[in-house]
């Protein structure tokens, strides 16, 4: 090959080269800034495609486009009615300004600790301006608890301490509301906050479980009482049912008895009005067969009335 061709190739490589130095992508979720020599140059590359720079000069810097996370560290913070509580938040961002991101924040490092600097004293200061009601609850829907000893209440009743005038979706509007002007200047949008997690520090949550189960406690002795109360009007009702099923039962018995009596002394009456001296014969017969047996032993005398159908029959 000639002086010539080589020369060409070389040219030919180093342009190949050149232009895929010179050539950077940006995809739908990126957006690109260029710098040459540390300072921006051109408009921010935020549409998806191919695009070409000074090699060795320009310098592409990429930002994501889409929605970020950001995981704040959960921290202990009291109420406004004096409750210490470990609250736990997270919140999505993006970045709407990559110019200004860029000469602010640089990466997303230092995004996420400035995002730490301005969020977590505006939880902060939310939650230690509302009583704990407000950051657990959401409205004053009646709740599944009664008061203890009472009848439960036939219209939903809400109690002062635990009346609902904010909610915690107004608080974590307020958050947002406050720490979003704060975060214009570092070119970034703050979509949304939310509390994922509110839960009692620990010598408060022992107080509070104590008094969960006190409470429970109570209300089981309540129900305990009221079965031993239900229990016994149902034991008293049962033993005057049986004591007025029983009465009925003897007044009847003793109806039929008072019946069969009457009829067997009707007819005892009327056999002995037949003929006396044959029912007189048979009284006396049972009498006999009643008290004379083998362990019995008899003394009378012969001319006793008692042995007078055996001294007939003798004869």
């Amino acid at each position: 090959m000639s002086s010539k061709g080589i020369i060409s190739l070389i040219v030919i490589g180093v342009i190949a080269v050149g232009v895929f130095l010179a050539a950077y992508t940006v995809d739908e979720t990126e957006q690109v800034i260029i710098t040459r020599f540390g300072k921006i140059t051109g408009k921010p590359k935020t549409e998806p495609g191919l695009y070409f720079k000074i090699p060795a000069i320009d310098q592409a810097n990429y930002f994501p486009k889409n929605l970020q996370e950001w995981d704040g560290d959960p921290g202990q913070i009291p109420t406004l009615d004096k409750t210490f509580i470990w609250v736990d938040t997270f919140a999505r961002w993006k970045i709407v300004d990559p110019i200004k991101f860029f000469q602010a924040v640089r990466d997303m490092m230092s995004a996420q600790a400035r995002l730490d600097d301005i969020i977590d004293p505006a939880v902060r200061n939310n939650v230690t301006e509302n009583r704990l009601i407000e950051a657990v609850r959401n409205s004053n829907r009646e709740l599944d608890t009664f008061e203890v000893g009472g009848a439960e209440p036939t219209e939903p009743t809400v109690h002062a301490s635990y009346y609902v005038t904010i909610g915690r979706k107004k608080i974590t509007e307020k958050i947002l509301k406050e720490a979003q002007p704060k975060l214009v200047a570092f070119g970034i949008e703050l979509v949304d906050v939310k509390i994922k997690r509110i839960n009692y520090v620990e010598q408060v949550r022992q107080s509070v479980y104590k008094r969960m189960i006190a409470e429970r406690n109570q209300i089981a002795q309540k129900f305990r009482s009221e079965g031993r109360g239900e229990a016994q009007r149902i034991m008293g009702k049962k033993e005057r049912d049986l004591k007025e099923i029983e009465s009925e039962a003897y007044r009847t018995a003793q109806e039929i008895r008072g019946k069969a009596e009457a009829e067997a002394i009707k007819l005892y009456a009327d056999a002995y009005g037949v003929d006396p001296e044959f029912y007189s014969f048979v009284k006396t017969l049972e009498i006999y067969k009643d008290s004379l047996d083998a362990n019995n032993s008899l003394i009378l005398s012969t001319d006793s009335e008692f042995l007078k159908y055996l001294k007939g029959y003798s004869e």
